[in-house]
């Protein structure tokens, strides 16, 4: 058995991790930190693991919680995993990391983030469809929930050659806000309302440039970002606007379907969906469903991409790293369908 441990784990994406390991035939969850909540129950904050778990909510040093792991999420807020990172890893855990500490190069998450990193280490971006490393490494940086969506979306495409630039508009359920209220997600403002926001300017844009540039070196990329009256998920719109001579490819269906099943055959939770995905498919699950469709007389194809926020954008995505590196079948605890409706 694989023991294993959630730095931070009031919040969505805790809970979301304990939800998904409950089941996982091959780990054993040893430990849950919270220092405001050390001694309460993990059923406390959240109710639907009651009769699950014993856990009680610990606060432990980064030592002690490496001492008892072989594995160790870190579920706090950006800015803060960097204080138990290093420890942990030097402690001897291997590291799934679900803030954006170390999904970035140091000089790009500083001007990003307009902090300090004050504990660079050597990371893998974790989005194991376009990183296989991640089955090799210590520390993984786990990435974004928008990125997740905008870059599985247009991956393939990017890697070849087809694509100028690409434009990204995601709806976002409100638990992508994290569990603490805010104005955005307080009822009477949300209900029947889409509330767009960082309209230029959104903290995710480096991961979906730095993914995408990789593929396809001077790719143009633009995001805005919605919230929806929902809970969960993320539906992304990509605009991509082919290369100059390249329009043609895309108005290819079957091609470009080619292009797609090739890219990700070895990537069982890519779903190539029959007409426009829906959030309610992919649900609670670990999958991204994507389809596309080709303008006429256009250079613009529009490929659209549903995720679970809260598993393939966070916490599923986080589990899938981890069976690759413990030499797991990546299906391994996460291979169950969506909660439709």
């Amino acid at each position: 058995m694989i023991d294993v441990g959630i730095i931070g784990g009031s919040g969505y994406t805790g809970g979301e991790l304990l939800r998904l390991l409950a089941n996982h035939p091959e780990v054993d969850v040893r430990l849950v930190t919270s220092r405001k909540l050390s001694g309460k129950p993990v059923s406390l904050v959240h109710p639907h693991l009651k009769g699950i778990y014993s856990l009680n909510f610990e606060a432990l040093s980064a030592k002690e919680a490496a001492e008892r792991c072989d594995f160790v999420f870190t579920g706090v807020p950006h800015g803060t995993a960097m204080d138990w990172v290093p420890d942990l890893l030097d402690a001897g855990a291997r590291v799934i990391d679900l803030s954006s500490d170390y999904r970035l190069p140091v000089e790009v998450f500083e001007r990003t983030y307009d902090m300090k990193h004050r504990a660079p280490r050597d990371s893998v971006f974790g989005l194991p469809e376009l990183h296989p490393e991640v089955a090799g490494a210590r520390l993984i940086g786990n990435p974004g929930c928008y990125p997740t969506g905008a870059i599985l979306a247009v991956a393939p495409l990017a890697h070849a050659g087809l694509v100028e630039r690409v434009v990204f508009d995601s709806k976002s359920g409100i638990s992508g806000a994290g569990i603490e209220p805010s104005a955005t997600s307080h009822y009477p403002n949300m209900s029947e309302n889409v509330i767009p926001y960082k309209i230029t300017s959104h903290r995710h844009v480096p991961e979906m440039k730095q993914e995408l540039g990789l593929l396809s070196p001077g790719i143009e990329v633009n995001f805005t970002p919605h919230v929806i009256p929902a809970v969960r998920g993320i539906l992304t719109t990509a605009h991509v606007f082919a290369k100059e001579g390249a329009a043609e490819s895309l108005q290819d269906k079957e091609a470009v379907a080619r292009i797609y099943s090739s890219f990700y055959k070895e990537a069982p939770f890519i779903r190539l969906a029959d007409g426009a995905p829906r959030l309610g498919a992919v649900r609670g699950s670990n999958f991204c469903d994507i389809s596309f469709e080709a303008e006429r007389e256009s250079d613009r194809i529009v490929v659209v991409s549903a995720i679970d926020n809260l598993v393939k954008g966070a916490s599923g995505q986080a589990i899938q790293n981890m069976n690759l590196m413990a030499g797991l079948d990546q299906r391994t605890g996460l291979w169950f369908p969506g909660m439709l409706p």
